[in-house]
């Protein structure tokens, strides 16, 4: 619990009290506990020098050794708290002392009556075993005030009754004036401690709060890292399971988007310049992904990679995969402010079956598998400049929405000849730029 420091401001006396002995990795409630006692300390030291002034002002002459001692014992047991460090030790003997010094000082002085109720100050050690300790320990420390107080009561009670006595030369005025000083001084620490525990506790539970609202930032963040990187259902399998993750999906719709002489074109350009320009194509392609529904596989290299129909919020997911494709195709031959050094693309799809999952378990991916990715991917690479080439299960999906050029007969390695359908766009929007 230190208070803030101020560089032109020193801390005053009581500032500097209720800090002492804290040590740097003392917890917030053990820093409260020591701040409370060491207030409690000086709180009663200052009134027992005060009461010992008023008292002789008002006229009765009583030994001054009793409060001395006190101020000794307490002072005593502060100093070697500090340098000890044993705050246990401190914590018992000084709330010992609150409990037993004003008992002592009844019985040595007179009866409860004469002495204005001086006992009462020994509530102060209940209470500050609530405060400093804990509320199932402080339970000891009230049954001790009360069997103490009663002792007194009972002795004071007997003594009367015998006729024995007891010194009653304080002036009824006397008597009168430090009952209701008793009263409220007791009073008053005890609200000056729960007030300042409660402003305490407080202010760490505002710290904590903000601690929570940090926390919950950074989980946000996280998440939204991790959904940058894993499509949204599977970024929460991965969160509440370590288990692998693959999954076979018998229809997905793939496309691949790969940049046309980008090698010849970064050659003269530096890789700032290079990072950039991608950076800011493959930004609107995130751009047009997100708007389609569609999954953001990865980038490899200067080729980008999309998938449809890999979760159930798309029931038309190829015609969003060829809806995106046209977007990128116009997007490039028309915004010059994203590409600037007007580049082409190549732009392969096709549907079928495929396997998904998780690689790895550092740097991960999420990543397609199967014939279906191969000849999106092959498809492309044989592509023309600004075409969308298709395979005969995407042209047999999209053919009655979109437009298409002949079909035409490729060959692909490994697969021999394949018949591709060159994609121009939907029916009735397209441009007549895009009939090559």
């Amino acid at each position: 619990m230190t208070p803030p420091e101020s560089s032109a401001t020193p801390p005053h006396f009581l500032e500097r009290l209720q800090n002492a002995g804290i040590e740097p990795g003392d917890s917030e409630e053990l820093r409260l506990n020591k701040s409370l006692l060491m207030f409690a300390t000086g709180l009663v030291s200052l009134a027992t020098i005060i009461w010992v002034g008023i008292y002789s002002l008002l006229g009765p002459q009583f030994s001054v050794t009793l409060p001395f001692f006190l101020q000794l014992l307490l002072a005593g047991n502060m100093l070697a708290y500090i340098k000890s460090k044993n705050f246990e030790f401190f914590r018992v003997t000084q709330l010992g002392l609150f409990l037993f010094w004003p008992f002592v000082a009844q019985w040595t002085a007179g009866t409860i009556v004469s002495t204005s109720g001086v006992v009462l100050w020994a509530l102060l050690a209940p209470v500050g075993a609530i405060l400093c300790i804990g509320v199932r320990q402080s339970m000891g420390w009230f049954a001790a005030w009360v069997m103490l107080t009663f002792v007194s009561a009972a002795t004071d009670w007997y003594l009367a009754d015998t006729g024995i006595s007891l010194r009653a030369d304080v002036p009824i005025r006397t008597t009168v004036v430090f009952f209701a000083l008793n009263f409220v001084a007791v009073a008053t620490i005890i609200y000056l401690l729960l007030r300042m525990s409660i402003e305490e506790k407080r202010r760490m539970q505002k710290g904590l709060e903000d601690a929570h609202r940090q926390i919950q930032i950074e989980q946000e963040r996280s998440e939204k890292l991790l959904l940058n990187i894993l499509p949204g259902a599977i970024a929460q399998r991965l969160k509440n399971s370590d288990k692998t993750i693959a999954d076979g999906f018998a229809d997905v719709t793939v496309m691949f988007a790969d940049i046309v002489n980008f090698t010849q074109v970064a050659a003269n350009m530096s890789p700032s310049q290079v990072f950039a320009m991608l950076n800011r194509i493959f930004s609107a392609f995130d751009e047009l992904a997100e708007s389609h529904g569609l999954e953001k596989i990865k980038t490899i290299g200067d080729a980008y990679m999309v998938a449809g129909g890999l979760n159930e919020d798309l029931s038309d997911y190829s015609a969003a995969v060829a809806d995106m494709a046209v977007a990128m195709r116009d997007l490039l031959r028309r915004d010059f402010a994203i590409n600037a050094s007007h580049l082409e693309v190549r732009i392969g799809i096709g549907t079928g079956p495929i396997v998904a999952g998780v690689l790895g378990k550092k740097k991960f991916i999420y990543d397609l598998w199967g014939d279906t990715v191969n000849i999106a991917s092959r498809i492309t690479s044989e592509g023309v400049p600004g075409m969308i080439q298709c395979d005969t299960m995407t042209y047999h999906r999209l053919s009655a929405s979109f437009d298409f050029h002949e079909p035409q007969t490729i060959y692909l390695k490994g697969k021999g000849n394949m018949t591709v359908y060159r994609l121009i766009g939907r029916k009735g929007a397209t441009d007549p730029a895009d009939d090559y």
